[in-house]
């Protein structure tokens, strides 16, 4: 299936000189989304995971019903104050400030399996502050799981070597 020919690409969002990919468009089409999450299941699968991580917000959307399909549990890291219990924070680095990311502090159990999905690979900010705090809990990451991967934003490299990175769409420029 051609997902790149489904996403929409909008430029100068959020801001001038970025070509925003807007999976929006994907996820209208039922035989697209499924495919997606047939791929990451199958993909993943052997894995065997306990728990799927989904970072917000669109991490969210896959995570569910990923989470579904392996028959594992949800866990939503999410922006500061959307938890309602006790948290682990986290705050990193983006190319215009700063940002920060939550996890409950019992939503991974010491040495449970992780798989980490979000929609979009960039610069690896966002997922490997969720990477961190997966790890800060005990949990064991066993792959991460993109809809799309900007390869000249190099994201793959903040995560660790040794994690397995698989993304369904790739584009190589802006």
């Amino acid at each position: 299936m051609n997902l790149k020919a489904l996403i929409r690409e909008v430029p100068d969002f959020p801001k001038p000189g970025i070509n925003f990919k807007d999976i929006t468009t994907l996820l209208q089409e039922p035989a697209a989304f499924q495919y997606v999450i047939d791929q990451f299941a199958d993909h993943f699968r052997g894995h065997k995971p306990e728990v799927v991580v989904g970072a917000e917000s669109r991490g969210f959307i896959f995570g569910a019903p990923l989470a579904y399909q392996l028959n594992a549990g949800l866990v939503l890291v999410r922006k500061p104050g959307k938890l309602p219990s006790a948290v682990e924070k986290i705050s990193y680095d983006l190319e215009y400030g700063q940002d920060s990311l939550e996890i409950h502090q019992d939503a991974i159990s010491p040495g449970q399996k992780v798989l980490l999905v979000d929609d979009l690979l960039a610069t690896g900010g966002t997922i490997s502050a969720t990477a961190d705090l997966v790890r800060k809990l005990g949990g064991q990451i066993v792959g991460f799981g993109f809809v799309i991967e900007l390869d000249f934003l190099k994201g793959r490299e903040r995560l660790a070597a040794d994690q397995e990175i698989f993304s369904l769409v790739h584009y190589d420029g802006e």
